[in-house]
């Protein structure tokens, strides 16, 4: 039912409100689904990646653009550009990038860019599908919690929607892990629900308050704030220190 003209991430939105809520498709089983979907509208469902391609650039271009009211690109997109506006620097890390969205507009907004996720066929989907959207993005498969990169390599280190994904204590560590790789600034994205949407793999919740507990564990000046969900910015540098950069500076 749908053609690669159409085809984007809304898809994930559609699959969540018209079968995962719904009870028809177990929660566990929605990434099979997503993928069995986005395969189906491919000219050979044995080659696929014409159907991601269509993909990819629907969506980034529905993300960058106005995207279709209601729908995941549109929850996606105010995120995805404050974000942007919240590098410090010019060498980026993204934590967690699933199909690495945010990251390729970084590229694209001329930033180095390097991408991590847990997941390889995700990541080497990105690594497959960046060339061909003509953004330089760099790939590694990591868990986010111990990344085999070296300390302060990156001046920003993002983690967009990662840790609703993990437990208390490892969301901690992944935040001990983004201050060790970076330079300039840390920065945490989380939604804001009242129970954890289990198609999503959330598994806990935030509010302003946790955010700020987890600022305060780092130590460091960080700024907590409301924009499409919640943001935790550290900057890692001293109080009062005049270099330092200030938010989205």
């Amino acid at each position: 039912m749908i053609d690669t003209d159409r085809l984007s991430n809304d898809l994930a939105g559609w699959l969540d409100r018209t079968l995962v809520q719904p009870g028809l498709l177990p929660a566990e089983r929605f990434e099979e689904a997503f993928v069995a979907c986005v395969a189906s509208a491919a000219k050979d469902p044995e080659f696929p990646d014409d159907a991601w391609l269509a993909f990819y650039r629907n969506t980034l271009d529905a993300l960058t653009g106005e995207p279709e009211p209601g729908g995941t690109n549109a929850e996606t997109a105010p995120v995805h550009a404050h974000a942007r506006e919240l590098v410090a620097g010019t060498d980026v890390l993204e934590l967690g990038c699933c199909f690495g969205f945010l990251s390729l507009q970084l590229a694209r907004d001329g930033h180095r860019v390097t991408a991590t996720d847990l997941t390889g066929g995700t990541v080497d989907l990105l690594a497959r599908m960046a060339p061909q959207l003509g953004a330089d993005v760099e790939t590694h498969v990591a868990d986010a919690r111990a990344v085999a990169l070296p300390d302060r390599c990156a001046d920003t280190v993002f983690a967009v929607h990662l840790i609703e994904h993990l437990p208390a204590a490892e969301g901690d560590e992944v935040v001990a892990e983004m201050l060790r790789l970076a330079r300039r600034r840390i920065v945490v994205a989380v939604p804001f629900e009242d129970e954890p949407n289990p198609a999503w793999g959330h598994v806990r919740t935030f509010d302003v308050a946790t955010l700020q507990q987890l600022g305060e564990r780092t130590g460091h000046p960080f700024e907590v704030t409301e924009h499409h969900g919640g943001w935790l910015v550290v900057d890692l540098h001293g109080a009062g220190d005049p270099a330092a950069p200030p938010p989205g500076g």
